[in-house]
């Protein structure tokens, strides 16, 4: 299997200055040279790369044109967020081999990127590979979400908390003999958080005399 590249540029430096100015300029029909020195300021050599790395982000499409994730990005309430799910793209190959590549220390990371690219500790190639990833870092929310709004998602409930939430069903009870109706309800019960058990069996006893009495 050969060696993955991964995005990177010389310059890292620059990349939280540009993303800076993205947000403030319009959005263009495409994102150009001439975009990025005219409207950015950015014309140095060093700069250039950084549409290549957008690409590899999905925040433009293959010929410059802005994606709705440069859009996210935009967007104060999902910007972190959008800069995280493009680091998710550009460097898929060390998110697959950790899913929380984006919380690890620099020397997690590094040894990520030697893994994946077969570069050695030294190599300069390896060296600016992790400043780039560490630039897009410093902008990157792993735990937002970039649902409308750019609310958090939420975490997911404990097992705990799931039991207590569970329905509670109760058997069917006949209304009459004669009239052949049944009637059934749901009742949704929260339990106190206590480890007391004579709270939970208060609780219970209650619940069966006074609702679930056939």
């Amino acid at each position: 299997m050969a060696a993955a590249k991964l995005p990177y540029m010389t310059s890292p430096g620059v990349i939280p200055k540009i993303l800076a100015k993205m947000q403030e300029a319009r959005r263009p029909d495409r994102f150009t040279q001439d975009f990025l020195a005219n409207k950015l300021g950015h014309s140095g050599g060093g700069s250039m790369p950084i549409i290549p790395l957008l690409k590899r982000m999905g925040f433009l499409a293959s010929d410059g044109t802005p994606t709705p994730l440069y859009d996210r990005f935009r967007d104060p309430a999902t910007q972190g967020a959008a800069v995280a799910e493009g680091m998710r793209t550009a460097y898929s190959e060390l998110f697959d081999r950790s899913v929380y590549a984006g919380d690890l220390s620099k020397d997690k990371v590094q040894a990520l990127i030697m893994e994946v690219t077969g570069g050695a500790k030294d190599d300069r190639t390896v060296e600016f590979t992790l400043s780039t990833f560490w630039a897009l870092k410093q902008m990157a929310d792993f735990e937002a979400s970039l649902d409308a709004g750019g609310e958090r998602a939420k975490p997911p409930l404990s097992a705990v908390e799931q039991e207590r939430q569970l329905p509670v069903h109760t058997p069917r009870v006949s209304a009459g003999a004669d009239v052949g109706l049944n009637l059934a309800y749901t009742i949704n019960l929260v339990l106190p958080e206590t480890t007391n058990p004579d709270v939970f069996a208060a609780i219970f006893r209650s619940l069966k005399e006074n609702l679930l009495r056939p």
